[in-house]
């Protein structure tokens, strides 16, 4: 990737005012279109690193601009300035992985959100165009609960040149698709893993075998047949998936009112009042669920959980691979925890050296603890981390949990038995 653009600067009739994403091969600003006075998002191509595929990438542009459809985001502009490739669109509030890493989404808005992505995806398959790169980051949330998908059009070429090159996440991708023969099949694929997140906190990895991680939450949240609807489009062989979005968008549209329907039904059996495990979550998030960042729940009892947990302190299962949604723009290849670019180390597991994507010191506000190792080049830690993310350093701190004086007898980290069964950090019952 090039230099990036500046705050203040301009790029023909734009004004940068923010980097908003960055990936392998492009970088979005939120800018000002000076001319209409209008805030976009500005997506930045460095034409120096498409070379081979610029002609390609303004056919596909083209394509998408002829997409119209509410669920599909627009392209407002395309063009070339001062070397690079720019495509304006309309800005977005935040992105769906945006939203899912601010905690749970409820049954009625999660499934208003999957027919809309099902709309607007078998809109394009009918117009036999795919997207291939369906995941969270591409999906936009505007005012009044409208849903748009980004990068119609542009998203096949834009994954084989990030793939291409030895980046990207390849999370969402049919295996077929890895294997470079994607079809509407391979969409539906992708849609399936995406609604598996968005209901459950999880996402199923290779080889997509069951039962995958999350799946008793799927059973109890969903009725039977909207259960089996969601399996259906995660199976590892195409031809047992449903052809194309459309076909999908006409199943799921004859089982939402039963789904609903069936969710009401378990809320009136439990009018007579709340269990005492969701008294007990409700509570522990209300007090500590902002500080300690318990924003997933546990696949095994649905309680609430953090990244940096390495057990769930309610029913004692072990988490050493984290299944959910990170805000990070990595993952570790061993606990697959989130982890900045500048960091070199895993700071939750002894897992091989990552290195640095970057040598910018990259702030955080979560950053509060001291490494003791004098000759590290950062020092800084965030709570809970058991390694230093830049020498890979024990970190000797017994991490401490605000307004709890409570400790667990074993590692002498910080707990709260009022709450837990287990301490999450080390395992050992409490």
């Amino acid at each position: 990737m090039g230099k990036k653009l500046a705050p203040r600067s301009t790029l023909g009739k734009y004004r940068i005012q923010a980097l908003i994403a960055e990936g392998g091969f492009a970088r979005v600003y939120r800018a000002l279109d000076v001319i209409e006075d209008l805030r976009v998002a500005l997506k930045v191509f460095d034409e120096a690193l498409l070379r081979s595929t610029l002609a390609s990438f303004r056919q596909e542009v083209r394509l998408a601009a002829h997409l119209d459809h509410p669920n599909i985001l627009p392209v407002k502009n395309a063009d070339s300035i001062n070397g690079y490739f720019v495509i304006a669109f309309p800005l977005a509030e935040k992105t769906l992985s945006d939203r899912l890493y601010e905690g749970r989404v409820n049954l009625k808005t999660c499934l208003d959100y999957i027919e809309q992505i099902l709309e607007g995806t078998a809109y394009a398959h009918r117009r036999n165009i795919i997207h291939c790169d369906i995941k969270p980051q591409n999906i936009l949330l505007f005012p009044d609960g409208l849903l748009r998908i980004s990068d119609f059009g542009i998203a096949r070429l834009a994954l084989h040149t990030v793939t291409a090159s030895g980046s990207g996440t390849l999370g969402y991708i049919a295996p077929e698709q890895a294997m470079g023969k994607p079809s509407p099949r391979s969409d539906v694929f992708s849609l399936g893993l995406l609604f598996y997140r968005m209901l459950t906190g999880y996402l199923p990895e290779w080889p997509f075998e069951a039962p995958h991680p999350g799946q008793e939450i799927l059973k109890r949240k969903l009725h039977r047949d909207m259960y089996q609807f969601i399996l259906k489009a995660i199976q590892a062989n195409p031809r047992s998936r449903y052809a194309n979005a459309e076909r999908m968008l006409r199943v799921f549209q004859g089982l939402k009112r039963k789904t609903l329907d069936a969710s009401r039904g378990r809320k009136k059996k439990k009018d007579s009042g709340p269990s005492w495990n969701e008294i007990r979550f409700k509570q522990f998030l209300r007090l500590y669920g902002r500080a300690l960042e318990t924003r997933h729940e546990c696949g095994a009892c649905g309680g609430p959980v953090s990244e940096a947990m390495l057990s769930c302190p309610w029913c004692g299962k072990e988490h050493v691979k984290f299944k959910g949604e990170t805000r990070q723009a990595r993952r570790c290849p061993r606990c697959k925890r989130g982890l900045k670019q500048d960091w070199r180390f895993c700071p939750y597991c002894y897992g091989p050296a990552i290195g640095a994507k970057t040598e910018r010191e990259l702030s955080d506000v979560r950053y509060e603890g001291r490494c003791s190792n004098p000759g590290c080049s950062r020092k800084v830690l965030m709570p809970f981390m058991r390694y230093c993310p830049w020498c890979r350093r024990k970190v000797r701190k017994r991490w401490p949990i605000a307004d709890s004086r409570e400790r667990c007898p074993s590692c002498q980290w910080g707990t709260l038995p009022d709450f837990w069964e287990h301490c999450p950090w080390c395992g050992k019952g409490l």
